[in-house]
């Protein structure tokens, strides 16, 4: 097998493409082309709340950033962190809220999510679930305070790329209130079928979530010291 083979067996990045005098071989061109669109389109993509809660199982509460629309919440992240209607949280102290989040792609988590919920769930405590529509990572901060929660962690689509557009992130926050900032928080990316899988995020999350009970914060106090496991089979 040829260098640039065995480096495939190992990545969806574009590697090896080959070239056609100073430029890509069309093929590879109309290939880029095509995930380009893709991703553009994932960005637009949304969230079948409903569906999704149905999909978790457990009783969820649907909130809503103030972001009127997808169009607004590009244009405006700083709408997509506030939360529209916080008195529609019912406070649980104490809790640890899994909140679903479209972020900037919601076809992720529409297809991922579940698993990982089930997962977490099964693990947790009666956990509180809340689907939040045209949300960023903050609004988790926002919706932690309604909530007076231990601890956030928001399953939230992430940017697609041109080899992924259905990726989820993880972003666990303990003690959240408007105003932490991502310094306060830590993240756990690439959850997908083809990169992290549910099993390994799920595991990572619990053991992040343990540590920062112990420690009392998330963030740049909490590092990551679980046992690491190998990334790639021979």
């Amino acid at each position: 097998m040829s260098e640039v083979g065995h480096l495939r067996r190992f990545t969806s990045a574009r590697v090896g493409l080959g070239r056609a005098g100073h430029a890509v071989p069309t093929a590879a061109q109309l290939d880029f082309a095509e995930a380009h669109a893709r991703a553009r389109d994932a960005v637009w993509s949304a969230l079948d709340a409903e569906a999704l809660a149905a999909a978790c199982d457990l009783p969820a509460t649907r909130v809503r950033s103030q972001a009127r629309d997808r169009r607004e919440f590009l244009l405006r992240p700083d709408l997509g962190r506030r939360l529209a209607e916080p008195h529609a949280l019912v406070p649980r102290p104490g809790c640890i809220a899994l909140i679903l989040a479209d972020g900037l792609c919601a076809e992720g988590v529409q297809r991922h999510a579940p698993a990982l919920v089930a997962r977490l769930a099964a693990a947790l405590s009666d956990p509180v679930l809340v689907i939040a529509e045209q949300a960023r990572v903050a609004l988790g901060d926002a919706i932690g305070e309604a909530l007076d929660a231990a601890a956030v962690i928001v399953l939230i689509g992430e940017r697609p790329g041109l080899s992924a557009t259905d990726s989820i992130g993880a972003y666990i926050t303990w003690a959240p209130r408007i105003g932490r900032t991502d310094a306060e928080r830590n993240c756990i990316s690439n959850i997908r079928p083809g990169g992290l899988g549910a099993d390994d995020a799920a595991g990572k999350i619990l053991w992040l979530l343990g540590a920062a009970r112990a420690l009392g914060a998330t963030g740049v106090a909490l590092k990551d010291e679980q046992p690491a496991s190998p990334l790639l089979t021979p």
